[in-house]
């Protein structure tokens, strides 16, 4: 119709539509590659920085910046379970609850060292320097997943929330960490100012771990999990960020890279992602 009779309002509708159909096409596909049983789940997502102090701390919160902005374009939504502050600029950790359709499935490709080279803003002679950060993606676990966890075997201790001092400073022990005696691992909570509140959610970090380790061992990975985490450092590192002397993220697992550094540490990662999941997506599920 459009050929025997032009329409120029017509053509334009018809160009609108095509785009809008091709783009529901590759989400389609996209989200048939996130076909692992916990892709679909919520995700905690754990950030601790490197050797290196002040540099690898601030590094860390700028990684945290840029994956509650990613989760932002998303739509997904976020809470920080547990934050602890570092002791000039930056943090020293952070784990953050991601909430929302395949959450898991897009932030599993993130897990690894992160490495950054810029000119220092803490360094008075403005050298440059090489900072590590490491970030860990565990799928929420629901009720509906058998993980047994034995009051006798979890070792809980109380203390004080850390936090910047003045009126708001948490005066009460509400602050939980849990450890689970069996298996060493160790997860604590400190944002809420119930003690009830962050006891369930360390709790559901320490479920989440759990079931982590569980996989892993399906697979034939008979270490811990805290086993599995590489070395925060030189030569395990999946993407390298630099600053200085020229602008470039590279991923070094699948190649991509990007001159935009901006546009990436603002939330834009789909395509670092994107790649990853076609590269791995068989080792994945």
């Amino acid at each position: 119709m459009q050929r025997e009779e032009p329409d120029a309002d017509l053509d334009k509708e018809l160009t609108e539509q095509a785009a809008l159909i091709k783009k529901n096409i590759a989400d389609l596909e996209f989200k048939r590659m996130l076909g692992g049983k916990d892709d679909p789940k919520n995700a905690i997502l754990a950030i601790h920085p490197g050797a290196g102090g002040t540099e690898s701390q601030d590094w860390a919160q700028m990684l945290m910046r840029m994956y509650l902005r990613f989760a932002e374009r998303k739509g997904f939504e976020t809470g920080i379970l547990d934050q602890q502050a570092g002791d000039e600029a930056g943090i020293k950790s952070v784990t953050i609850e991601v909430t929302g359709e395949y959450a898991y499935g897009y932030l599993r490709a993130e897990a690894g060292v992160h490495r950054l080279v810029r000119i220092s803003p803490f360094d008075a002679n403005s050298r440059r320097h090489t900072s590590f950060a490491s970030v860990f993606v565990l799928p929420e676990i629901d009720n509906n997943i058998d993980i047994e966890i034995n009051p006798v075997d979890l070792r809980i201790d109380t203390f004080r929330a850390s936090g910047a001092g003045g009126q708001h400073v948490n005066k009460t022990d509400s602050a939980i960490r849990i450890t689970h005696i069996p298996t060493g691992l160790v997860v604590q909570c400190q944002n809420e100012r119930s003690q009830h509140k962050n006891k369930a959610n360390a709790l559901k970090i320490l479920t989440s771990r759990l079931y982590q380790k569980k996989l892993e061992e399906q697979k034939e990975k008979r270490k811990e999990y805290d086993d599995s985490k590489t070395e925060i450092g030189w030569g395990n590192q999946i993407r390298s960020y630099v600053f200085h002397p020229y602008n470039m993220i590279k991923d070094h697992r699948t190649n991509v890279e990007t001159s935009n550094v901006q546009q990436v540490m603002d939330g834009d990662l789909d395509r670092f992602i994107e790649q990853y999941l076609v590269a791995f997506e068989d080792n994945a599920n």
